[in-house]
C-alpha cells in the first residue's frame, strides 16, 4: 500500500495550480487599481485593492488542499505560490529596466508602467506581498490542520471560517502597513484599505463555504484520502 507520500492524486497539481494562478493575477490587480464602491462602515470608506476580489480564493484552495491532503503537502504549494510571486516580481522589474519602444512611450509610457504596474516590482508591494501572503497562509493552514484534530474531523464551517479570520487579518494587516510603509498607499487609506480588505475576504469565505463543502467532499472520494495532521511537524521552513 502506498505511503502519502508516493500516493499519486488527481486533483492535486490541479488546485496547487489554481492557487498560484489566483495569487499572481491578484497582486497584480493590486498594484493596478484601487476601487472605491462609494460605501461607508460607520464613516469608514469602503474602497479596497484590486486584488482583494481574487485573494480570497487563494485561502479557500488553501483551505481545500489542507483539509483533503494535511499539512504537509499544502506547505508545498504555499511555498510554490510564494516563489511564483517572487519570480513575477523580478519579471516585472526586469522589464522596467529595459528602453520603452518610441511609439509605446507615446500612448502608454515608462510613467504609466511604473504607475501601474512597477507596483508589482517595488520593494513595498513585493516585500508586503510576500510578508502577509506568508505569514496569512501558515497561520491559516496550521489553525485549520489543529481544527481539524480537535474537532475530529467535524464541523468544517467552523474550521475553514476560524482559520481565515486569523489568516486574513494577519495577511491585510501585514501587507497593507508595508505598502504604506514604502509609499505604495498613502497612510491616510490605511485603515479604509485594512478594514475593508478584511470584511470582504472573510465575507467571500463565508459566502463560499457550501462551494467548499462540495468541492472537499469531492475531492475526498476521488482522492481516497481524508488527511489528519495528528503527528506533523508544522515547522513553515520544510519543505
Amino acid at each position: 500500500m502506498r505511503t502519502m507520500e508516493e500516493k499519486n492524486f488527481k486533483y492535486y497539481d490541479i488546485i496547487m495550480a489554481f492557487f498560484v494562478m489566483i495569487l499572481v493575477v491578484s497582486n497584480i490587480a493590486s498594484s493596478a487599481k484601487i476601487v472605491d464602491l462609494k460605501a461607508e462602515l460607520f464613516g469608514l470608506p469602503l474602497a479596497f485593492d484590486g486584488g482583494t476580489i481574487l485573494f480570497p480564493l487563494s485561502y479557500i484552495f488553501g483551505d481545500i488542499l489542507t483539509e483533503v491532503y494535511g499539512y504537509k503537502r499544502s506547505r508545498r504549494v504555499i511555498w510554490t505560490g510564494f516563489a511564483a510571486l517572487a519570480v513575477s516580481s523580478l519579471v516585472f522589474w526586469g522589464l522596467s529596466l529595459l528602453p520603452g519602444e518610441a511609439q509605446w512611450q507615446t500612448y502608454a509610457g515608462d510613467a504609466a508602467y511604473a504607475a501601474i504596474l512597477g507596483g508589482m516590482s517595488s520593494g513595498g508591494i513585493v516585500l508586503g506581498s510576500l510578508a502577509g501572503y506568508w505569514s496569512g497562509e501558515f497561520s491559516n493552514s496550521v489553525i485549520l490542520a489543529r481544527l481539524k484534530v480537535i474537532t475530529d474531523g467535524k464541523m468544517l464551517w467552523l474550521r475553514t471560517i476560524s482559520s481565515t479570520l486569523i489568516g486574513q487579518m494577519i495577511d491585510t494587516t501585514v501587507f497593507v502597513a508595508i505598502a504604506s510603509l514604502f509609499g505604495v498607499f498613502p497612510w491616510s487609506l490605511f485603515w479604509t484599505l485594512t478594514v475593508s480588505n478584511y470584511i470582504f475576504k472573510v465575507g467571500i469565505e463565508v459566502i463560499m463555504t457550501p462551494l467548499t463543502y462540495k468541492i472537499v467532499k469531492k475531492a475526498k472520494s476521488a482522492e481516497k484520502v481524508d488527511y489528519y495532521d495528528r503527528d506533523t511537524d508544522f515547522n513553515p521552513f520544510l519543505i
